[in-house]
Order: structure tokens, then sequence, then C-alpha cells
């Protein structure tokens, strides 16, 4: 895949780093010429050292012929003007990270996938590492629904119990699906049905269109 990346930043950076190792065609466009070098010394790309800005560098960087756009300045001003040239060249894909979430309409109404303040997604995902650290992974589903993976503990109130006997208890909400579960010893996930008994040290994934308040993710573990 030929993947065009503006900037080389925090985030810009390690995106580089995972697009290069996976094979793909890198062109890299930094408008600082000390970041342009340190990239073009440490990854498999191509590095245009110039403004992203301006139409004539993205034709330069190949844009026309690209894959994708994916822009991570730290800058809404420039994401949004990268992505209006890209789109208007007909780049298949764009992309952006967005700072400030009363942006992101703006970028929705150009047909931009925009990935929102990634900052707060760090922070959140600490947060969470502390306060619920029996969640693996999870994933924002709209405004308030989540998908998560959460390891279940001995003890929990779900353990032992079918998924089945669990919504008869009322123990687990109409609004939460169990939607796979990895078992040791299992070469494949199972595919939950209501007979499936759920057991201590199952990593589950989940579904809930209520988010991951306490009275959910207690009812696996903590």
């Amino acid at each position: 895949m030929n993947i065009v990346i503006v900037g080389a930043g925090n985030i810009g950076t390690p995106l580089i780093e995972v697009a290069t190792s996976e094979g793909n065609e890198v062109i890299v466009i930094e408008r600082d010429t000390e970041k342009a070098e340190e990239i073009a010394s440490a990854f498999d790309c191509l590095v245009v050292n110039d403004d992203a800005t301006s139409k004539e560098t993205l034709l330069d960087a190949g844009v026309g012929r690209a894959d994708a756009v994916i822009s991570t300045t730290e800058q809404d001003a420039t994401n949004i003007m990268v992505c209006l040239l890209a789109t208007d060249l007909d780049v298949p894909d764009v992309v952006s990270v967005v700072h400030n979430p009363e942006h992101m309409e703006l970028f929705s109404r150009i047909g931009v996938h925009a990935m929102e303040n990634p900052q707060q997604l760090i922070a959140e995902s600490l947060y969470r590492s502390v306060a619920q650290p029996a969640i693996v992974d999870y994933m924002r589903v709209g405004e308030t629904a989540e998908v998560f993976e959460i390891t279940v503990t001995e003890g929990a109130p779900i353990a032992g119990k079918t998924l089945t006997g669990a919504a008869a208890e009322e123990l687990l909400p109409a609004d939460v699906l169990v939607v796979a579960i990895e078992r040791g010893g299992e070469d494949a996930p199972i595919t939950p049905r209501g007979d499936t008994r759920v057991e201590a040290g199952d990593l589950l994934t989940v579904y809930s269109a209520v988010g991951t308040p306490p009275e959910i993710t207690d009812i696996f573990g903590q």
C-alpha cells in the first residue's frame, strides 16, 4: 500500500515505524528540516522536507498515486487543509487526527475519517489501567457504547454460569452481549451460545451499549 504521512511528531513517528515495518511504500512530508533528516535516516521511506498545505508539495510527494493520506500534525488547521487537498486529488482514504473536539464536525463534513484528541485517548487508557485493571483492551463505539476485552476472575459473579442462566438471574443486562470467549487450551475463540458456560480465566470480548461503568465490569471481575 502507498501511504503518505504528513507530520513526523509524537503521533507521526510511531505511525511511520508501523507503516514501514509492515512493508508499505511510505512517503513522509515534514516541513521541519531536523525532523525530516531524522526520519530519513531512521526509516525506509521517502521524506519530503516541505509544507504539506501546498498542492504542489503533495503532487511532488506522489499523493495522486497514494492509497491513503494520514495527517498527524499538531495543528487542526494544517490537518484540515491537507485533507481538503488530498480529497480534491481523489485519494481513496483520507485520515486525520483532530485535537479540538469542536472541529470533528468539520472533518466529518468533508468525508475524512478522524481520530479525536489522541492525547485524551491515551489519558483515558492510562486511567483505565489503574481504575479497571481487569479490562485488557477497549474500543468506543459511538457516544456511549464500547467493545472491551476482560478477563473473568475467580469469584466473579458470572464465573461458572451459562449465559442463559446469567441473563435469567438478571446478572447480565439485555444491552450487554458476550461476543467471543478465548479460553486456555482452545485453538480458536469460542462463539458464545446460550448454554455456553463462562469460566474463571476466560478472556471475554463484550459489547456494552452503556459503556464500562463498575456495575458492568464487576460482573466479570475486578
